[in-house]
């Protein structure tokens, strides 16, 4: 297997913080909290030449970034997420003198910055409640069956900003047939069958939602019709195997997502795009 290539920031030098328990190569110090990859091996601050600079956690955008702006040494930290298969920003190491120039320019427009966010945050809400009506009038006009408050009640569940859902997908703000669709089959999938009783008795998803396929397909039929009937509350169709359904909105995706999303924060970039794994070093 070829080894993994070094990851690389883009913007400067690159902090690793390992998984494993792993010593300097050139001096021997560790466990290391913090590391350098140099080819491949792991190397400290001190001999790295980062050793004067502080850390800074992320979670504030504005102090990352003036932090970063007022040093003129300073690297990203990141450390592997084994269970999203990338590597993650959790902040920065900065010069300790521009860190102190950083704070006191947010100590100054502090109260801007506020108003500023809560300005913001209202332009979002008014946003999403009007992107929320027109998911719930194209559920309307492609499932006119559908019941007005269902409608609102699926097109609010999906469209939840950072929730990773169909609705907030690249497909779903651009309000494609697929995608709408894909949100009113799980909204039946999980109200109007016993699919989630299915899983939590332990039958794997793939089988459980061909057991309902049928009655999904059914309700949604009845709905694509004007006036058509409620979303199929009968017991599932166990001998039928109908195609799987569209996805689900309930798992995350890859849109909005957030855990790491906030730019200078220590968010992270889209996966496979700055940073290359490099697991089989740490």
């Amino acid at each position: 297997m070829a080894p993994s290539a070094t990851p690389s920031s883009g913007t400067g030098p690159l902090v690793v913080q390992p998984l494993r328990r792993r010593h300097c190569a050139v001096c021997g110090a560790g466990p290391l909290r913090m590391l350098v990859l140099e080819d491949g091996a792991p190397w400290c601050l001190d001999c790295a030449d980062l050793g004067h600079l502080v850390f800074l956690a992320r979670g504030d955008t504005a102090l990352t970034r003036r932090s970063r702006e007022e040093s003129g040494l300073s690297a990203v930290v990141v450390r592997f997420n084994r269970r999203k298969g990338r590597y993650e920003r959790q902040g920065v190491l900065v010069e300790e003198a521009g860190l102190a120039r950083a704070e006191l320019r947010c100590l100054a427009d502090a109260e801007a910055r506020r108003r500023r966010r809560a300005r913001d945050a209202r332009r979002r809400e008014r946003e999403d409640a009007r992107f929320a009506d027109a998911f719930a009038a194209e559920i309307r006009r492609l499932f006119p069956g559908c019941p007005p408050d269902r409608a609102r009640d699926i097109a609010g569940h999906a469209s939840v900003r950072g929730s990773g859902r169909v609705g907030r997908s690249a497909a779903g703000r651009a309000l494609s047939e697929g995608a709408v669709s894909s949100a009113v089959a799980a909204s039946v999938r999980h109200l109007d069958t016993p699919y989630d009783e299915l899983l939590m008795c332990g039958l794997p998803r793939h089988e459980a939602r061909r057991r309902i396929a049928a009655t999904v397909e059914t309700a949604l039929r009845g709905w694509r019709r004007e006036g058509g009937g409620g979303g199929g509350g009968g017991a599932p169709d166990t001998e039928g195997a109908g195609p799987p359904d569209p996805a689900d909105t309930g798992p995350p995706g890859a849109e909005d997502a957030a855990p790491d999303g906030r730019a200078g924060t220590g968010a992270g970039p889209a996966p496979g795009t700055a940073y290359q794994d490099t697991a089989a070093h740490l």
